[in-house]
């Protein structure tokens, strides 16, 4: 049974840093896509970052530069360091799995349940 579990959630001021973590079990990170989605309140799910079984990290353009994802193979865990996060930063993020890359897609196999980001002034 696979499970996707994501900690390190919470409460940052602007300008601040969180780092989440996706703990999986039930396939190895290093043999899928992985992938982190976020939902703010009231707009749908977007895409955030993915890194592909080769280690290639990709972010969306509201992410780039201040988003760093990885992979710790050992660990069978992604992780997610923000950085400068701002207001509209402010989500549920949801970490996901897939077998191929495909660069944006939203159809992902596995999910977590998500950890709630808030980005306060």
């Amino acid at each position: 049974q696979v499970s996707l579990v994501e900690t390190g959630g919470g409460s940052v001021q602007l300008g601040g840093s969180l780092t989440l973590a996706c703990e999986v079990s039930g396939l190895g990170v290093n043999n899928y896509v992985m992938a982190w989605f976020r939902r703010a309140p009231g707009k749908e799910r977007e895409y955030v970052s993915a890194i592909s079984t080769g280690g290639f990290a990709y972010y969306s353009d509201a992410v780039k530069g201040r988003f760093s994802i990885d992979r710790d193979d050992a660990k069978n865990m992604v992780t997610l360091q923000m950085n400068s996060l701002q207001l509209e930063d402010t989500a549920v993020y949801y970490c996901a799995a897939r077998r191929l890359f495909v660069e944006r897609t939203p159809d992902y196999d596995y999910w977590g349940q998500g950890t709630q980001v808030t980005v306060s002034a």
